[in-house]
């Protein structure tokens, strides 16, 4: 009878609210730290900031899967059940495994993480560069200001568009089209823009299936257990990840690649790697009995 009670916890709306507030504070260190990195260091030396940058975020979810593996082979209840009265193991189909552990541990390593971000200056001298003169600055000060004038003035007669538009029901279309689809023709005729598109889909598409479905194939295929298969996972391919960031940075500065040949460069090498995984078909395993299926329940 107890079994047959629906569960009514809204502890889940902790955990959603969490990753929202999560998200928004991640989201920005990609394209604000990029920027920050493009803005203030040399041109040679930029490529080998990014590969470390990138290097940095493989290493994150190399370390989350070693938690990960470890909160997996303790009992979900730990700290509330004696370790002797669970009568299951970790490669039962009925264990779950401690997960909210990682998600109180990840959270603080996230604070502390957040901390350094607020004393970052708002501006930096250049790499390389000397300070400016007094002159230069003052000027660069008010052209500052001149541009903050003007951005301010586009948003109030924006402003007023949409008032305008909404005031009298004209036709969106009218206005959203022209530019629109100029916009949209000058996007794909950008080589460099839609080789990105075609290195995000390429990598996405090898890498995505393998995180989202090797673990499982560990447990069913080798009877893995779900802290074996997230181990194995984590060490196997996030590593070798990380080196290849880093000599990528390293080659494009001793070479001085610039952004067409480094475009080129990642859209072959990620067709190369996505065309490697087909190896994965090779990998296969007798099929499991399964009663009903593929032997009879006698």
């Amino acid at each position: 009878a107890e079994c047959e009670k629906e569960s009514g916890s809204l502890l889940w709306i902790f955990v959603m609210v969490g990753n929202i507030v999560r998200g928004m504070g991640e989201t920005p260190i990609v394209p604000l730290g990029i920027s920050y990195l493009e803005d203030f260091a040399k041109t040679e030396n930029s490529p080998f900031y990014l590969a470390c940058l990138h290097t940095a975020t493989i290493i994150g979810p190399f370390l989350g899967s070693l938690l990960a593996s470890f909160c997996a082979e303790l009992f979900v209840d730990v700290g509330s059940v004696d370790a002797g009265d669970v009568t299951i193991i970790a490669t039962d189909a009925r264990w779950v495994g401690a997960w909210w552990l990682g998600i109180l541990i990840c959270a603080s390593l996230n604070l502390l993480a957040a901390i350094p971000f607020w004393f970052l200056p708002k501006s930096l001298v250049k790499e390389g560069e000397t300070n400016e003169p007094e002159e230069t600055c003052k000027k660069r000060v008010v052209l500052l200001q001149e541009n903050e004038k003007k951005e301010a003035e586009q948003t109030i007669n924006t402003e007023q568009w949409i008032i305008h538009l909404i005031k009298h029901h004209t036709n969106w279309l009218h206005y959203f089209v022209p530019d629109f689809i100029p916009f949209l023709k000058a996007l794909f005729r950008n080589p460099v823009y839609m080789l990105f598109i075609c290195i995000t889909v390429l990598q996405f598409s090898a890498f995505n299936g393998m995180i989202s479905f090797m673990p499982k194939y560990l447990e069913q295929q080798f009877g893995k257990s779900a802290s074996d298969a997230i181990f194995l996972i984590g060490v196997y391919n996030l590593p070798v990840i990380c080196v290849g960031y880093f000599f990528g940075g390293l080659f494009m500065k001793k070479f001085k690649i610039n952004i067409y040949q480094a475009a080129h460069i990642a859209f072959w090498v990620s067709l190369l790697e996505y065309l490697l995984y087909f190896a994965a078909y090779w990998t296969v395993c007798d099929t499991s009995p399964v009663a009903g299926l593929t032997v009879s329940y006698e």
